[in-house]
C-alpha cells in the first residue's frame, strides 16, 4: 500500500464502513438471507462485528445498539417494515452457506 499513515488508513477504513452502512440502509429491498447466500455476511453480521470490536476496546455496546447503528432504526422496526418471509430456495441456500460456528 502507498505511504499512508496508520491514522489515514483508519480514517479511510471508517469512511468505507460508513458508506457500506449507508448503502445497506438505502437498499432495504435486499434481504439479509440473500446477502448471506451471496456474500457470506449480512447486516446482522456487520452489527455483530461492530459490537465485538467495541467489546475488544472495553466499550459497552449492546446487541440492540449495534443493530440500530447498522439498520438506522431498531431491528424489530426494520424487520416489520422490510423483511419478507424467506422462500424455500433461500432457506436451502442459507443451510449450505451459513457461517460455521
Amino acid at each position: 500500500m502507498s505511504a499512508l499513515s496508520k491514522q489515514q488508513q483508519t480514517e479511510l477504513e471508517a469512511a468505507a464502513f460508513r458508506r457500506l452502512v449507508a448503502h445497506l440502509r438505502e437498499r432495504n429491498d435486499v434481504q439479509n438471507i440473500d446477502l448471506m447466500n451471496l456474500a457470506g455476511f449480512c447486516r446482522n453480521c456487520l452489527s455483530n462485528w461492530y459490537r465485538e470490536a467495541a467489546e475488544e476496546k472495553g466499550l459497552p455496546v449492546t446487541r440492540d445498539e449495534s443493530r440500530e447503528m447498522v439498520y438506522g432504526m431498531p431491528y424489530e422496526d426494520w424487520k416489520n417494515l422490510h423483511q419478507a418471509e424467506a422462500s424455500a430456495v433461500q432457506k436451502a441456500g442459507f443451510e449450505q452457506n451459513k457461517p460455521k460456528e
